[in-house]
C-alpha cells in the first residue's frame, strides 16, 4: 500500500509536469465548478439563514456526487481486475484523477498568458488576462501591479491548486484530495464578500480557510528551502513570511506571498488591502520566471518533505487500508 500511493503521488506530479491540464470538458474539476453553477441559483433566497444553509448543501451535495463518483470507480475497478493488473490499474488510474487535483503547468500557463499581453504592450488584454486568475478588479491596474498581481496568484496558488490537494491526498487518499477540490473550487466561485455571495459562500469560505490553515505555512517554509535550493534570497523570504504572513484579509494567502516577495527581495501590493514585502514594486519578466521555479522545486519538495513521511506513517499506523 505504501509503495502503490507513493507512485500515485509520484505519476501525478509527471502526469502535470508533462502534460498539464485536459480541456475543461475532461476536467473533473471543471465539473465540479459547473455543478457549484447550477446549485448556486437554487440557494440564493432573500432569508439570510436559508441562504446559509444553501451554501451548506452546496458544499455537502457537491462533495458527495463527487466521493460517490470515487467509490463506484474503486468498486469497478475490483470487480474487473484482481492481483498484480488490480495494483496497476488502480495505480494509473489514481493518477490521473490525482493529477486532475493539481495544477502546476496550468498556473504556468496562466501566468505567461498574462505575461505575453504584457510584452505585446497590450495592458487591456494583460488585465482581462489576470483577471481570471485572481479576486480583485483588474481593469485600472498598472504594468507592475499587473505583474504584482500574477506572482501573488502564483504564490497563493501554489497551495490551492498543488499543495493543498497533496496534502490531503497523504491522509485521506482521492477522496480527501477531490473533497479539498470542492472546497477550494467553491470558494473561488461563491466565497465572496458581496451581497450576492456573502451568505450563499460563507460555509465553503470558513472550510477554505479551515483545510488551509496547515498547508499554507507549511508551503511557505518549504517555498524559503526552494529559494535556497534555487540562490533566491531564503533569509528575506523567511524575514517577510515571519513579519508579513499575517498582514492580508485570509489567514493563510499570505504567508505563501510574504515568502515569495522576500525571496525576490521586492513588494507585492493589493492597492487598499495589503503590502507584503520590502523594495519598489517594479516586475519583470524574469521574476515570474523565478517564482514559477521555486512554485516547481516546491511541489517536489512537498511531496518529498510532506506527503510521503504522511502516507508512510498512516500506512504504518494501518490508516491507509481504509483510504
Amino acid at each position: 500500500m505504501i509503495v502503490e500511493s507513493i507512485l500515485l503521488v509520484f505519476f501525478a506530479l509527471v502526469l502535470d509536469f508533462v502534460f498539464g491540464d485536459p480541456r475543461n470538458k475532461f476536467h473533473p474539476t471543471a465539473w465540479i465548478g459547473s455543478l457549484i453553477a447550477k446549485l448556486t441559483p437554487y440557494a440564493k433566497n432573500s432569508s439570510k439563514t436559508f441562504e446559509k444553509l444553501g451554501g451548506v448543501f452546496i458544499i455537502l451535495i457537491s462533495s458527495g456526487i463527487v466521493l460517490s463518483l470515487i467509490i463506484f470507480l474503486d468498486i469497478g475497478i475490483k470487480l474487473i481486475t484482481f492481483g498484480y493488473m488490480q495494483i496497476i490499474i488502480s495505480v494509473i488510474v489514481g493518477s490521473i484523477l490525482l493529477k486532475t487535483t493539481i495544477a502546476i503547468k496550468g498556473m504556468e500557463k496562466h501566468a505567461f498568458a498574462v505575461i505575453t499581453a504584457l510584452e505585446q504592450n497590450n495592458i487591456s488584454s494583460a488585465r482581462d488576462n489576470l483577471s481570471k486568475i485572481v479576486k480583485r478588479n483588474t481593469k485600472d491596474l498598472d504594468k507592475n501591479h499587473v505583474y504584482s498581481g500574477v506572482l501573488e496568484s502564483i504564490s497563493e496558488n501554489t497551495v490551492d491548486g498543488i499543495t493543498g490537494p497533496l496534502f490531503y491526498f497523504a491522509i485521506l487518499g482521492l477522496p480527501g484530495a477531490f473533497v479539498y477540490r470542492v472546497i477550494n473550487t467553491a470558494d473561488s466561485m461563491i466565497g465572496y464578500k458581496t451581497d450576492i455571495f456573502k451568505n450563499i459562500g460563507w460555509f465553503g469560505a470558513n472550510c477554505d480557510k479551515f483545510l488551509n490553515y496547515i498547508p499554507s505555512r507549511l508551503t511557505g517554509f518549504i517555498m524559503i528551502l526552494s529559494a535556497m535550493i534555487l540562490g533566491n534570497n531564503w533569509r528575506k523570504s523567511y524575514e517577510i513570511m515571519i513579519r508579513d504572513g499575517k498582514k492580508t484579509s485570509s489567514p493563510n494567502a499570505g504567508y505563501p506571498m510574504a515568502a515569495i516577495a522576500g525571496a525576490l527581495e521586492a513588494k507585492f501590493e493589493k492597492i487598499d488591502h495589503y503590502s507584503l514585502g520590502d523594495g519598489d514594486i517594479l516586475f519583470t519578466k524574469d521574476h515570474v520566471k523565478s517564482v514559477i521555479s521555486i512554485m516547481k522545486v516546491t511541489s517536489i519538495l512537498f511531496c518529498g518533505i510532506v506527503s510521503i513521511p504522511i502516507i508512510c506513517v498512516l500506512s504504518y499506523l494501518g490508516w491507509w487500508i481504509h483510504v
